[in-house]
Parts: C-alpha cells; structure tokens; sequence
C-alpha cells in the first residue's frame, strides 16, 4: 500500500510540475496574464489558433510549426506573436531568437528585439496580456458577465 501511495504521490508531483509553465518575464504580474491565456487556450485551442489567426494574420499552418516543431506552449505562440507586432520583427526573427535564448526567459528575448523593461511597448505588452488574459473570465449560464 505504501508503494502505490508514493506512486501516486510522485506521479502526481510530476503532473503538477510539468503544467506549470515559467514565462520568465521578469514581471509577475505578466507572467501570472501568460499562465491565465495558456490555461485558456488549453481548453480549446481551436478558437485559440482562429483568434491568433484572425488577429496576427497568421496561418494555420505557421500556428502548429511553432506549437508542434518549435515546442511552443499556446501563450509564448501569442508572446511571440505579439512582440513580432511591437518590434516590427518577423515571426520567423522572433522565433530564432527564441530558439537561442529560449533558456535565459521571454524577458531576455524582449529585450534582444528591442523592448525594455519600461518602454511604451513593454507596457503594451503588458496591456494587451491582461486584456487577453481577461478574455476568458467566468460567465453565468446565460453567457453575460457575472454582475458583481
């Protein structure tokens, strides 16, 4: 019995670690709006591709090689995405960049396409994080805004 307790215990342990994704941002409050977008995409990551299609004008296509060749979780496709929009970048720079310092965190990254902690584009950065973020808030059975 004590066996399948630890068992448990350790395969338990190791789900737990392997969902919790480090953005590494070097701002929490960012990385706690990245882990609410990944858990979000998670549980339909089909809208999620339509949405990052729609809005970066993205293929398809282009979504699962970063997803499925790249290793990327859902929220660093999006960081990705985004910080290619505010550094003017392509997709592709962003990911070569991303596959060298993939290590060092996203911060490092944002740093190494031109976006400083602090800059008007950081703190879009951030703005449009949250705002996505918040996209996938709880809504009553009627699908309206819970009133507070």
């Amino acid at each position: 019995m004590k066996r399948v307790i630890i068992l448990f215990f350790t395969l338990f342990l190791s789900f737990i670690s392997n969902a919790q994704v480090l953005f590494n941002t070097g701002n929490a409050e960012l990385d706690a709006d990245l882990g609410k977008i990944n858990a979000n995409a998670k549980l339909d990551f089909g809208a999620f591709k339509t949405d990052l299609e729609l809005s970066y004008h993205i293929s398809d296509k282009k979504i699962d090689y970063l997803s499925i060749s790249v290793k990327m979780e859902p929220a660093e496709i999006y960081l990705a995405l985004e910080l290619t929009k505010l550094s003017g970048k392509s997709i592709d720079n962003v990911v070569e960049i991303y596959e060298v310092y993939k290590e060092k965190g996203w911060g490092f990254i944002a740093k190494e396409l031109g976006i400083k902690p602090g800059s008007p584009e950081f703190h879009r950065l951030k703005e449009n994080t949250k705002n996505k973020g918040a996209k996938g808030k709880s809504k009553n059975n009627k699908g309206k805004p819970k009133k507070e």
